[in-house]
């Protein structure tokens, strides 16, 4: 057993460009936010190492690329992911709509019963909402995935949504003593990412 930790889960983070992924990323493994972030291009990844019940969780948390043209680069790290989630922009009902494709990705390249989250960002922006609360809430249910909203910006929900897909991997996982060690053990290489070109209108995408 590795020291400082009793588990290691891979997350990924999935969902069109400019949603807000990199800031989620940035203020859970670093509680900051910027609004200067780059885009991601291909891939990056933070750990972060939380304490739930009792138990030390050491999470790799993979940011991908949401343009089409980086998205056969993402699909290999599908594999061996824990957890997923889908972000969309509560200000975007297009990234909403495209969560349908990101879900059907899911089932291409994951692997079967792997955990999933959704997530509605930029709550904070109440006034540019357009994908109402309920009509998420009602497709997350219908999909069996729970479902957040959050604000990369001003930190509501953003540790609660990690901590909740960490709890159901963990949950999965005691379940099933026979993939206990593998999942302890499993170990990721670590991609290689560059940050080029701001987001389409020149700020942040969070």
């Amino acid at each position: 057993m590795p020291e400082g930790y009793d588990y290691l889960f891979k997350l990924l983070l999935i969902g069109d460009s400019g949603v807000g992924k990199s800031c989620l990323l940035l203020r859970f493994a670093e509680n900051s936010f910027t609004d200067s972030y780059l885009s991601t291009i291909g891939v990056d990844f933070k750990i972060r190492t939380i304490e739930l019940e009792g138990k030390m969780l050491k999470l790799q948390i993979w940011d991908t690329a949401g343009q089409e043209r980086f998205r056969t680069i993402s699909q290999a790290y599908y594999r061996g992911a824990h957890g997923i989630i889908v972000v969309y922009d509560v200000t975007d009902g297009e990234s909403f709509e495209h969560v349908k494709s990101w879900l059907t990705e899911i089932t291409k390249h994951a692997a079967e019963g792997v955990h999933k989250l959704l997530i509605g960002n930029k709550s904070d922006l109440v006034e540019r909402k357009v994908v109402a609360y309920s009509d998420a809430k009602e497709f997350s249910d219908q999909n069996s995935i729970p479902f957040l909203e959050t604000s990369a910006k001003t930190s509501t929900n953003v540790e609660d949504a990690f901590l909740t897909l960490a709890k159901q991997i963990r949950e999965g996982v005691d379940s099933q003593p026979e993939q206990t060690n593998s999942s302890k053990s499993n170990t990721v290489t670590p991609g290689r990412s560059l940050d080029s070109g701001e987001n389409k209108d020149g700020g942040c995408a969070c």
